[in-house]
């Protein structure tokens, strides 16, 4: 008869189980709370180590740099003028800060929101690290919430960013000084930052579609770039369909007619018209875009 062999291993792992402690069965037990799963705290943590981030941040600072350097350039050859914003871009830090926005409004800040709101969920499913994220256990919903406030304030940084880095630029280059016009009017004192706050959030609330459209395609597709690319793509057609004409009245109906709205805010008084409607139907198509994509989210199938 063969010996038997025992197996000292197994001792030794069942001696260390004999010394773990037990579970209390009288400790009271504490409900799971969905509320407390993925904080904005981490998702946020996750996305600033993102390189995309770090590159999109990294150029709101670069950006005014650039134009004052060029701006430098170009001073030899000519003086400022009074023909348009670009032409008094040197004559305060205030008209500095309008012309960054202005270079940035119709395709930069477009780009930089589609692709906070457009990557987001996209890459996670294409790294199929989304079903796990969804497995921790995330509820779908509150998955999806987090990454909108996320994206939100992704995106209001990188506008604040821009706007804060085109002010001291501006101060450092050209000085404080009032607020002129193409048009004549000129502010100073208070009036100067309270116009360009409000041209500031024209602008926010005129990229309001854009970020809803980008979060739909974002749970609709896994391909990040197909996601950020069908909101950029989108916005210029709807640009270049505004520029028909021929379309009439349907102009109006267009994401992109009032994005220069901003510009009401350069003129005394106020056209508050103008601004207040682009604003209106610019957050009702992201609100439309918002509520399908958690509608597409919630049927998603994130399993394969």
């Amino acid at each position: 008869m063969s010996p038997i062999h025992h197996d000292h291993s197994a001792d030794a792992v069942l001696a260390a189980m004999a010394h773990l402690p037990r579970a209390d069965p009288h400790a009271p037990t504490v409900p799971f709370r969905a509320d407390r799963t993925l904080p904005i705290r981490v998702e946020m943590a996750r996305q600033m180590k993102r390189r995309r981030t770090q590159i999109a941040l990294g150029f709101m600072v670069a950006l005014p740099l650039i134009l004052a350097g060029a701006f430098a350039l170009g001073s030899d050859n000519a003086g400022p003028s009074t023909s348009s914003f670009i032409d008094m871009a040197q004559s305060s830090a205030a008209n500095f800060a309008i012309v960054v926005l202005f270079f940035s409004s119709s395709f930069l800040l477009t780009v930089v929101v589609s692709l906070f709101f457009g990557d987001t969920v996209a890459s996670e499913a294409s790294w199929s690290s989304l079903k796990y994220l969804l497995a921790m256990p995330v509820p779908r919903l509150r998955l999806l919430r987090q990454k909108l406030v996320v994206a939100a304030i992704l995106s209001l940084a990188a506008i604040a960013t821009l706007v804060v880095v085109s002010v001291l630029v501006g101060l450092a280059a050209y000085g404080p000084g009032p607020l002129s016009t193409p048009t004549g009017d000129t502010f100073g004192g208070g009036a100067v930052w309270w116009r360009v706050a409000l041209v500031v959030v024209a602008m926010i609330s005129q990229l309001a579609w854009v970020a809803g459209l980008a979060f739909l395609m974002t749970v609709a597709t896994d391909i990040p770039l197909g996601a950020v690319g069908t909101a950029v793509l989108l916005s210029i057609v709807s640009q270049i369909l505004d520029q028909i004409t021929a379309l009439g009245a349907l102009r109006n109906w267009l994401p992109t007619h009032f994005s220069f709205a901003w510009s009401g805010a350069m003129v005394d008084p106020v056209n508050w018209f103008d601004i207040t409607r682009g604003a209106f139907q610019s957050i009702a198509y992201a609100a439309v875009f918002i509520t399908a994509a958690f509608l597409v989210f919630r049927r998603k199938d994130i399993t394969s």
